[in-house]
Parts: C-alpha cells; sequence; structure tokens
C-alpha cells in the first residue's frame, strides 16, 4: 500500500462522529480507515454506471438503432421474474 501524504477535512456534529465512531468500532477499524474505507466504496458504486465505453461511427448506429428498437421478450425471463423464489415459503406451508 502507498503512503498516503492528502488529507481531508470534514466538520461533523456530535452524533455523526459518534455514530462514525461506534460504527468503526463495530468493524475493527480507525474511524480514518473506516471513513475512507465507507467514502471509497460509495464513490466506487456512484461512478460505476458511468464508465466511458469508445464506439467507432459504425458501431454507434448500431448500438443507438438497438436502443431505439422495440422491446423483445426473452424466452423464460417473465416466468422467471414473477414465478416463486427459494425465499417465498413452500406452497401450502408456514415460513420457517
Amino acid at each position: 500500500m502507498s503512503a498516503k501524504a492528502e488529507r481531508l477535512h470534514l466538520r461533523l456534529d456530535e452524533q455523526q462522529k459518534a455514530l462514525l465512531e461506534a460504527a468503526s468500532a463495530a468493524a475493527g477499524d480507525s474511524v480514518s480507515t473506516f471513513v475512507l474505507k465507507a467514502a471509497t466504496e460509495a464513490a466506487a458504486d456512484v461512478l460505476a454506471d458511468r464508465r466511458a465505453f469508445l464506439l467507432d461511427e459504425a458501431s454507434w448506429r448500431i448500438f443507438d438503432e438497438a436502443l431505439q428498437g422495440p422491446a423483445q421478450d426473452v424466452a423464460g425471463l417473465r416466468e422467471l421474474l414473477t414465478g416463486p423464489t427459494v425465499l417465498d415459503p413452500p406452497a401450502g406451508g408456514a415460513a420457517r
């Protein structure tokens, strides 16, 4: 791991500080480590859907046409999404 040279200063109220201290203690981390991990994970999640991909003009036209076209049924998908799951209680039985 590289040495850290940058600092980030935060202002927070007593309740926020207490919450961060309790959570970091529960995680077995220092407050700094806990906040850095949580903030880094949140930042990665926010940016995950904003990744860029490059297409040449012909590929872009094909991609755009596919997006503009009508939705298509995928065999079995409707049943998969509307049928019972392993999380549903068994038919005729009570939940465990």
